[in-house]
C-alpha cells in the first residue's frame, strides 16, 4: 500500500495557507472533543445490552468505532492523501480471523491504516489493535479500552508478563466478543528508534543489515498464533506486497 499525493513547488506561507492550517488544526481539536465523547456517552446509554444482549452491544459498538475511524480518515481525505493499495486480493479473509502484520515506519502509519480499514467490511469493526501502553492515557485510549484492544508495555524487564497478559486478553476479550483481525506492528516502535538496534542485533547473529525496516520481534506474534492455534483447524498465510502480512486462521470459536 502507498500514499500518493499530489506534489509542487517549495511551500509558501501566504496569510492564506496559515489561515487554511489553523482551521484545520481546531477542525481536528473540535472533532476529538465531540466524537470521543460522544462515544463514550452512547456507549454508556447502550451499557445494559451488554448483559442482556451482549452480541447487539458489540454489534453496535463496532459501529461506533468504525465510524470513529472514518473521521480519522476524513482528516487525510480532506488534507489531499489518498490510499493506493496493490497486490494480493484479501477480501476473502475479511470475516475470518487473521493477524495483520504493519510495517511501522512513523505515526502516519496508524491513519494510513484506519483509512485503509474503511472498506474492509467487518473486519474494521471486528478488529483488535496491539498498542504501546503510552496510548492507553491519549484521547482515543478509552475508545481503544473499551473496543477491547491491548495495551503492551516496552521493556526486556516485562515482556514476559505481557506476553502472558496478551495470551490472556485473547482468550477472554479476543474470544468473546468474536473478534477477526488482530493488527501488529512487529518492529515494537517507530523506525527510526529501532534501526540502530536492529542493525547490531543483526551484525551479532549474522542477520541482514536494514535500512528501511527493522527485523521483527516476534514474541507478541508467537503468542498470538500459539493462543489461536489451540482451536485452529486450518492456517493460511497469504502475504501482500507493500508491507502487510495477513495470517488467516480458521477455526470455529466458543464463545466463553
Amino acid at each position: 500500500m502507498e500514499l500518493n499525493r499530489k506534489t509542487s513547488d517549495p511551500v509558501q506561507w501566504t496569510p492564506y495557507l496559515i489561515g487554511k492550517c489553523i482551521i484545520r488544526a481546531l477542525y481536528v481539536l473540535i472533532n476529538n472533543l465531540y466524537c470521543i465523547p460522544a462515544y463514550v456517552v452512547w456507549m454508556f446509554c447502550f451499557s445494559p445490552l451488554r448483559f442482556i444482549r451482549p452480541d447487539l452491544y458489540w454489534y453496535i459498538e463496532g459501529v461506533l468505532f468504525k465510524w470513529l475511524l472514518a473521521m480519522v480518515t476524513c482528516w487525510m481525505t480532506t488534507a489531499g492523501y489518498r490510499v493506493v493499495e496493490v497486490g494480493e486480493n484479501v477480501s476473502p479473509a475479511y470475516n475470518e480471523e487473521a493477524l495483520v502484520i504493519v510495517n511501522h515506519q512513523s505515526t502516519a502509519d496508524v491513519p494510513t491504516m484506519m483509512h485503509a480499514l474503511q472498506h474492509k467490511g467487518k473486519a474494521v469493526r471486528h478488529m483488535m489493535w496491539i498498542q504501546d501502553l503510552i496510548f492507553k492515557y491519549t484521547n482515543f485510549g478509552v475508545v481503544s479500552a473499551s473496543h477491547g484492544d491491548f495495551f503492551i508495555l516496552q521493556g526486556k524487564e516485562h515482556r514476559n508478563t505481557m506476553l502472558d497478559k496478551l495470551q490472556e486478553h485473547i482468550e477472554k476479550t479476543y474470544l468473546t466478543r468474536d473478534r477477526k483481525w488482530i493488527l501488529l506492528f512487529p518492529e515494537g516502535g517507530f523506525l527510526r528508534k529501532r534501526r540502530q538496534g536492529s542493525q547490531i542485533f543483526g551484525q551479532k547473529n549474522n542477520f541482514p543489515i536494514l535500512e528501511h525496516v527493522t527485523l521483527p520481534r516476534v514474541g507478541a506474534m508467537k503468542t498470538v498464533l500459539t493462543t489461536l492455534s489451540k482451536e485452529t483447524l486450518k492456517k493460511k498465510s497469504t502475504q501482500a506486497p507493500g508491507g502487510f502480512v495477513f495470517l488467516t486462521l480458521k477455526k470455529k470459536l466458543k464463545s466463553k
